[in-house]
């Protein structure tokens, strides 16, 4: 919505939203470029009444400002068919969706297109390093957008990215998630299968060739596809020279990434947007070039601080597949110290204890595990981690854990903070802590 809100700035329209709790980089982002955000949701912000009505997919009925625009018949829209009939209409749209990586990727893609000549036009779910912001309309017919499987809103239970309608779709994985509104990945894939419905002919799907996501193209697909397999595309690390990325086709290398990037993750990410700008024309080497200066978004694995050799890192983890990921990933780079796990378990699907069973495991990667039991969590995380042997603490109280991880902390320590929320500051709290000592 932050990025929404970027947009139609950009258009010329004047903007203003409400929210609750908005927490940086989204809120930092929109005070910079002086949108007005209102805390809380009294409907005399919508007073006078505005042209236009933009409702986030969080609120619901029963919402004061929702309320007030229906019974004062204002009018309204989702903001993935605001996208679609104001942004989107008439550009070369290049989609990247899956369970993981969404914003990476669609972040080296922007990345790419704005360093091989093309100021294009991007929509991206965190704040790209690269850029500064997270939405931006540019010139070119090209328009990257992060698509998402979630709701548009209460009266549009579509997946937002059915709105898009791409040319050039990334799929980058299939898991199941959002418990809240999805029972099963059988459900999740249905949406998929209708986004790739609305690929044209002309158009480029771009994907690996995991179990889940062949079953979805079994079910139909209708353009062009580019595969990342050992017998078309891939990609290999060496850590031996470095961070260094190969890019192969059919065991041919076509280009090679020199980055300080950790994990295979990001390799994968890399590879999916060097695929989706070939099929635009961008040679292979040359995203490659450009990729070597590309910096992940904020709360991507993103490094706050590295003090008296101690490094404290922010991930937006919030899948076991995710989290275990990451800290596989820090764990290959570390050469001293121990590797200690910050989590708190805030995503809907977290809440259900839908992945619970699959959480111990991600986080035994870690020499430590500081987890935060949040009053409307309805399952125990210290029974959760009875299953594994890590060593671990759970708090009720977000200040004690810091508090006592502060106290934990030695030399060459390396900490990651997962959670894809505010953690109520914890973060900068750590941060400060450290720098303190």
């Amino acid at each position: 919505m932050a990025g929404l809100a970027l947009l139609a700035r950009q258009q010329g329209h004047r903007v203003t939203g409400c929210d609750r709790q908005v927490y940086p980089p989204m809120s930092t982002q929109l005070q910079e470029q002086g949108i007005a955000l209102i805390e809380g949701y009294d409907p005399k912000q919508l007073e006078p009444h505005p042209d236009l009505v933009v409702i986030g997919n969080a609120m619901s009925r029963g919402n004061p400002c929702v309320e007030y625009a229906l019974d004062h018949q204002l009018s309204y829209i989702s903001g993935p068919q605001f996208l679609a009939e104001h942004i989107l209409k008439d550009r070369h749209v290049l989609a990247v969706a899956g369970t993981h990586g969404k914003t990476t990727t669609s972040s080296m893609l922007a990345w790419i297109l704005e360093h091989t000549g093309h100021d294009t036009g991007f929509l991206i779910g965190g704040v790209p390093q690269n850029f500064g912001v997270s939405a931006r309309l540019g010139s070119s017919p090209f328009f990257v957008i992060e698509a998402d499987e979630y709701d548009s809103a209460f009266f549009d239970k579509r997946s937002k990215f059915i709105h898009y309608r791409p040319h050039i779709l990334v799929i980058n994985n299939l898991e199941f998630d959002h418990a809240d509104i999805f029972d099963s990945l059988a459900d999740i894939q249905k949406q998929f299968h209708y986004l790739i419905r609305t690929v044209p002919a002309t158009g480029c799907i771009c994907y690996p060739q995991t179990e889940a996501i062949l079953q979805l193209i079994e079910q139909g697909c209708w353009s062009q596809v580019q595969r990342v397999a050992s017998d078309a595309w891939s990609i290999q690390i060496d850590d031996q020279v470095g961070h260094q990325l190969t890019l192969f086709e059919q065991e041919q290398a076509q280009g090679t990434i020199h980055w300080p990037l950790l994990g295979q993750h990001n390799a994968d990410n890399a590879l999916m947007a060097c695929l989706a700008a070939y099929q635009i024309g961008i040679p292979i080497a040359d995203a490659c070039e450009v990729l070597a200066h590309f910096q992940p978004p904020k709360r991507r694995l993103e490094l706050l601080l590295e003090y008296q050799d101690i490094k404290v890192y922010d991930d937006f983890a919030h899948h076991p597949t995710a989290i275990e990921t990451t800290l596989k990933s820090v764990r290959k780079s570390l050469k001293e110290g121990r590797l200690i796990a910050v989590f708190e378990p805030r995503s809907a699907t977290m809440k259900r204890g839908v992945h619970q069973d699959a959480l111990a495991q991600a986080l035994a990667t870690a020499d430590q595990c500081f987890l935060y039991q949040a009053q409307d969590l309805n399952w125990n995380l210290a029974q959760m981690m009875q299953q594994e042997s890590a060593e671990y603490y759970v708090f009720t109280d977000v200040e004690q854990l810091a508090q006592d991880l502060l106290l934990q902390l030695l030399p060459h320590d390396v900490v990651v903070i997962m959670s894809n929320g505010s953690f109520d500051g914890l973060h900068q709290t750590i941060v400060e802590g450290i720098k303190q000592r």
